[in-house]
C-alpha cells in the first residue's frame, strides 16, 4: 500500500474553464499526487433544484482521476446545504437559545434532529452510493465535513433531548436527585419544563453537551446508513478537527472506519516553533490513539491559512518537516486544503497547492513536489504501528465538567495546558505517548499512566486501574481529581472520590493560589514552584510522603506522595508545578517503570525523535542547523534548519 498525497479538489468551481482543469491534472502528476478529496461542498451542483439531479460532472471527474492512476475520497455534501433547501424547509435551520431561527448562511449549521434534513441528506447519499459504489477510483467515503457540536434549541431538538433524558433517568425523581435541583429551588415537575440554558444546574448542562454530541453522532449514522447498505466494501471516515468543538471524539471514533483530522498549526507566531511542534504532535497522537492505529491527515495547508488572525508563510523546509511529523506520528496521508485557490468566497485567500498565479513554478508548489517524493520513499511505514508504553488520560466529558465548575480557583483552570506539560517532557525524551480516555480498555500494554486533573471520575475507574497497578503499573494522579461523578455530583467523603483508596489519601482542603502568592516544594534536592492549586491532603499509613510544601500554614504537609500497591505504585501530586519538575519527576517514573525512549542517545532541545515500526524520524524544529552525536561510534547527525532525517532501527 502507498501513503496518500493529495488535496481537496473543488473541481466544480472550474467547470467552465477546461484549460484550468487540464492544468490541474498535469500539476497533480508533477506533484506525485495519488488521491483527491472531491465533492465536499457540492450539494447545489448535484441538486440545483429539489429533485433535479446532475451527476455528469462527477462522472467525468472520477473517470479522469482513474485514468490518471489516482484514487478519490468521495465526500457527502451535507456540510453546506443549497439555498432552495433552507427556503423550502426552514425547519432545517438551527434555532438559537432565545428562539430565533437562523437565516440561510455559512456551513455546518443545520439542525441535526430535523427529519427533513436527514431525509434529504440520506436521499442524496443513497444516489451517490448507487452510482459510484463500484467505481474503480473510489477509495474512501468522506462523510460531511468537520461536524461541530453547536446547539440547536428548536422544538424537535428539545423534544429529543427530553426523550434522551427520560431514557437515561427513567423518572423525574431520579433526574432531580442526579441534578441536585433542590439547590435554588430548581426542581422539575414536568419533562417539558426542562430547557438547557441554565449554567447553575451543572448536571443539566453536562447532559446537554452529551446529548448534543450524541445527536451529532446519530446524524452521522443516518448519513452513513445508505453507504453502509450499498457499499459495505468501502471504508468511511469524517474529518475531525478542534479538538474542542463540543463533540466526544472518542465516542465518535468508534463509528468511523479510519480516523481523519484537519491539521492547522500556527507556525512562526508568538510561541516558538518547538512549542507548536509539541502541540501538533499531541493532536496527532490523540487522533492516532482513538482507534489505536494509523490515521489520515485529511487537511493541512501547504502555505498559510486566512482565518488564524496572523498566519505567516511557512519558512523554507517547514512544510516538508510538518508533513513528515504527521507520518512519524502515525498518519498514512498528507493532504491539503486546498488544491487550487478559489477566486471568491470566505476562503479565497486560504493557501493552496496552486495559487491565483496558477503556476507550478512557485515555492509552495515545489515544496509540495518534494513532499510527494519523500512519501514515495516511505511506503514501507504504511503498515507500521506507533507503539507506546505511556498513556496520558484525557476525557471530553471531564473537560466539559471542568469548564462548568465554579471553583475557588477558576481563573487558571488550564486543563489543556496541564496535559501538555507531561506530554512535552516525554516528547523531548523521544518517548511515544498514547492519549486515551477513561472508558474500559486494555490497560495492560502500558507501563505508565498519567491522569492530570481527572475532575470527573466514573465509579468503575478505580476497579480498572487497581489490578493493573498491582501487576506493576505506575499511576500518576494530580490535584483536582475525583471531585464529581458522571452526573457532576460531588463525591461524599470528598476528593479524590473513588480514587482515594488507590492513592491512599483524602483531600481535606484546597488552597487557591493567586499569581502573586509564593508556594514551593523540594524534590530530589531541587526547589520547584507550586501554583494555582494546593491540596491539603491526609495520607493513610500506607502512603509515603515524598515532598512537602515550603510555605504557608500548611508548610511541611505532603505535596507529593507515593503508595505502593502490589508490584506497582500510585503517585499523587497535590499542586500544579512547571516543566522542570515534570522533567525530573518523569525521568524517575520512566526509569522505575522501565519505559525506554525511541533511541538511547541524548536528544537536543527542539529536536524530536519518533519511531514508527523500524523507521526512526529525527526532526529539527529550529530554524538553524543542529548537529549532535548518536551511538557510541561517534557518528554525527547534522540537521539543517527545519530539516529531518529518516533512519532505520538496528
Amino acid at each position: 500500500m502507498k501513503l496518500w498525497h493529495g488535496a481537496d479538489y473543488n473541481y466544480e468551481q472550474w467547470l467552465d474553464r477546461p484549460e484550468v482543469l487540464n492544468q490541474d491534472f498535469a500539476a497533480m502528476k508533477a506533484a506525485n499526487c495519488n488521491v483527491m478529496t472531491v465533492g465536499v461542498f457540492s450539494w447545489a451542483n448535484y441538486e440545483p433544484r429539489e429533485g433535479e439531479f446532475h451527476f455528469e460532472w462527477m462522472d467525468t471527474l472520477l473517470d479522469r482521476l482513474h485514468r490518471q492512476g489516482m484514487k478519490a475520497i468521495l465526500a457527502t455534501p451535507s456540510g453546506a446545504r443549497p439555498a432552495w433547501l433552507s427556503t423550502a424547509y426552514p425547519e432545517v435551520l438551527r434555532v438559537d437559545v432565545l428562539g430565533h431561527r437562523a437565516h440561510h448562511s455559512g456551513r455546518h449549521n443545520h439542525c441535526r434532529t430535523s427529519p427533513i434534513y436527514r431525509e434529504k441528506a440520506a436521499q442524496l447519499n443513497d444516489r451517490l452510493a448507487e452510482r459510484y459504489g463500484n467505481h474503480p477510483a473510489l477509495a474512501l467515503w468522506h462523510v460531511s465535513n468537520e461536524y461541530n457540536g453547536g446547539s440547536c434549541y428548536c422544538g424537535p431538538c428539545l423534544t429529543a433531548f427530553r426523550s434522551w433524558l427520560q431514557e437515561r433517568y427513567k423518572t423525574l425523581e431520579v433526574l432531580n436527585q442526579k441534578w441536585w435541583t433542590t439547590f435554588w429551588s430548581h426542581r422539575f415537575s414536568s419533562w417539558d419544563e426542562i430547557y438547557p440554558d441554565d449554567s447553575s444546574v451543572n448536571g443539566m448542562m453536562l447532559d446537554w453537551a452529551r446529548f448534543t454530541s450524541e445527536q451529532t453522532i446519530d446524524f452521522y449514522r443516518a448519513e452513513t446508513a445508505p453507504l453502509r447498505r450499498r457499499t459495505p466494501q468501502v471504508p468511511i471516515t469524517t474529518n475531525f478537527h478542534g479538538p474542542h468543538v463540543g463533540l466526544d471524539y472518542f465516542a465518535f471514533a468508534k463509528e468511523v472506519d479510519v480516523v481523519s483530522w484537519d491539521n492547522y498549526p500556527t507556525w512562526h507566531t508568538q510561541e516558538s516553533d518547538t512549542i507548536t511542534a509539541v502541540k501538533t504532535a499531541f493532536l496527532h497522537d490523540l487522533y492516532r490513539s482513538m482507534k489505536g492505529k494509523s490515521f489520515l491527515m485529511m487537511e493541512s495547508t501547504p502555505s498559510q491559512t486566512n482565518w488564524q488572525g496572523i498566519s505567516p508563510l511557512k519558512r523554507p523546509g517547514m512544510h516538508k518537516l510538518a508533513s513528515i511529523q504527521a507520518i512519524a506520528h502515525g498518519s498514512n496521508s498528507v493532504q491539503y486544503f486546498q488544491w487550487r485557490q478559489s477566486r471568491g468566497g470566505e476562503e479565497k485567500f486560504h493557501g493552496a497547492v496552486l495559487s491565483h498565479q496558477s503556476s507550478m513554478n512557485t515555492r509552495t508548489f515545489q515544496d509540495v513536489v518534494q513532499v510527494g517524493h519523500e512519501l514515495q520513499n516511505l511506503d514501507s511505514v504504511y503498515e507500521a504501528a506507533v507503539e507506546s508504553e505511556v498513556a496520558l488520560v484525557t476525557d471530553f466529558e471531564n473537560k466539559w465538567a471542568i469548564d462548568l465548575a465554579q471553583l475557588p480557583q477558576s481563573t487558571d483552570k488550564r486543563y489543556e495546558e496541564e496535559l501538555q506539560l507531561p506530554y512535552e517532557v516525554l516528547w523531548k525524551r523521544g518517548i511515544s505517548t498514547d492519549i486515551v480516555d477513561t472508558r474500559p480498555r486494555d490497560w495492560g500494554r502500558f507501563k505508565l499512566i498519567l491522569a492530570p486533573m481527572l475532575y470527573l471520575v466514573r465509579e468503575d475507574l478505580a476497579d480498572q486501574w487497581k489490578p493493573w497497578v498491582e501487576q506493576g503499573g505506575t499511576l500518576v494522579l494530580t490535584y483536582l481529581s475525583g471531585y464529581v461523578d458522571d452526573n457532576d455530583l460531588c463525591f461524599e467523603g470528598g476528593a479524590p472520590g473513588p480514587l482515594s483508596s488507590l492513592a491512599g489519601l483524602r483531600v481535606e482542603e484546597t488552597d487557591a493560589l493567586s499569581p502573586q502568592m509564593v508556594q514551593s516544594f523540594h524534590y530530589r534536592g531541587n526547589r520547584f514552584p507550586a501554583r494555582h492549586y494546593a491540596d491539603l491532603i491526609l495520607p493513610t499509613a500506607e502512603c509515603e510522603t515524598v515532598a512537602v510544601y515550603d510555605h504557608e500554614f500548611y508548610s511541611g504537609r505532603p505535596v507529593l506522595t507515593c503508595r505502593k500497591l502490589g508490584k506497582g505504585s500510585v503517585w499523587y501530586l497535590a499542586t500544579r508545578s512547571d516543566s522542570a519538575f515534570w522533567s525530573a519527576f518523569l525521568a524517575d517514573r520512566c526509569a522505575d517503570a522501565g519505559v525506554a525512549p525511541a533511541v538511547p542517545w541524548p536528544i537536543p532541545e527542539g529536536v524530536s525523535v519518533r519511531r514508527r515500526g523500524n523507521t526512526i524520524f529525527v526532526m529539527n524544529f529550529h530554524p538553524h542547523e543542529v548537529a549532535f552525536s548518536i551511538g557510541s561510534g561517534g557518528e554525527v547527525i547534522k540537521l539543517s534548519g527545519y530539516g529531518f532525517q529518516v533512519l532505520q532501527a538496528p
